[in-house]
């Protein structure tokens, strides 16, 4: 009986030894040179291994290396590792390596790392690796919907914008000629009742003359006086009400200043056509009541004799529509 019980104590601890060998057989750690090409070759891969666990910020990049003990585990090597690292502005999940990154402009304190690494001719494998980052909190912009937000200025959402605020401009100006769009400074878009436009551009005065044109078209081209005029725009537009968009210009003489230099791209106009495409016509009612309003604008003074004759011609009685009259006034 005896006997049978020392024989099963023996067997489990020749099992006990075989399966936690390994770690019985590391040796006492030996501190070598932090210099050496193995503890920078473990050091990079203790690095890459953090790296690859964040989710946000950015990558850490070695700054300096404290420590290194060597010690053998069978036909490992195993590297105990001490060193420091700066935050970089390589962002986190970017595959760019941490070699290739610089550090980012910021007077905090180097960050205290320490690692366990496995080398063998063939390998390395980072067993564990920790960075104190409990002091960070990584700034994160919140979005906000409401808030303005900036777009390209070659965005094809900026042709309604423009057409309808140079419209606007040569319809309200006292130059002879039409003026065209010549650059882009910046443009931005909110979400409030629909969508608002700010655009910062300057316009160009072309060769078709107000007389001869009534709008741009191919033929306008710039003049060779170089005169320029530049604006702020802001621009509502909703296009699923069916409401024309509107525009609040302030313009003054002048190019934009030369820091704004982002040309429309070759080839591309705001001006073809888009106008009359995006815009919906107002509701035939609308057009009617207006139509009177402009035929009573045309009564002659009260004293001619026969502005009674005018008006009583001019008002059409609201249950009837336009008569001949009415178009020969």
């Amino acid at each position: 009986m005896r006997s049978g019980v020392g024989l099963c104590v023996l067997g489990l601890l020749c099992l006990h030894s075989s399966v936690f060998g390994q770690v019985m057989d590391v040796q006492p750690g030996v501190l070598i040179f932090c210099d050496d090409p193995s503890v920078e070759k473990a050091v990079s891969s203790a690095l890459h291994k953090f790296n690859e666990k964040l989710s946000t910020g950015h990558k850490l990049a070695l700054y300096q290396i404290l420590t290194a003990s060597k010690s053998e585990n069978g036909s490992d090597s195993v590297y105990s590792l001490q060193f420091t690292s700066r935050r970089s502005d390589c962002p986190a999940g970017s595959n760019k390596p941490w070699r290739d990154c610089d550090y980012l402009s910021t007077r905090r304190k180097p960050i205290s790392c320490n690692a366990t690494v496995y080398l063998t001719e063939a390998e390395t494998d980072t067993k564990q690796v920790d960075c104190e980052l409990d002091d960070y909190v990584v700034p994160e912009k919140a979005s906000c919907l409401g808030c303005p937000e900036k777009i390209d200025e070659t965005s094809e959402d900026l042709r309604v914008p423009l057409s309808v605020s140079i419209s606007k401009y040569n319809s309200i100006s006292d130059s002879t000629h039409l003026f065209t769009l010549h650059t882009i400074a910046h443009a931005t878009r909110q979400v409030v009742a629909g969508f608002r436009f700010k655009v910062r551009f300057d316009m160009q005065k072309t060769t078709c003359a107000k007389a001869e044109h009534k709008d741009l078209n191919e033929l306008c081209v710039p003049d060779d006086q170089d005169t320029f005029t530049n604006c702020n725009s802001t621009v509502d537009v909703a296009p699923w009400r069916l409401e024309a968009p509107e525009a609040q210009l302030e313009c003054e003489p002048g190019e934009l200043p030369t820091t704004f230099n982002r040309r429309r791209p070759p080839g591309w106009s705001p001006l073809r056509n888009i106008l009359y495409e995006a815009i919906p016509s107002k509701p035939p009612t609308k057009a009617k009541e207006e139509s009177s309003e402009e035929d009573l604008t045309a009564v002659k003074p009260s004293g001619s004799p026969d502005a009674s004759i005018e008006t009583g011609a001019t008002q059409p009685p609201a249950e009837v529509g336009f008569s001949d009259t009415d178009l020969l006034a």
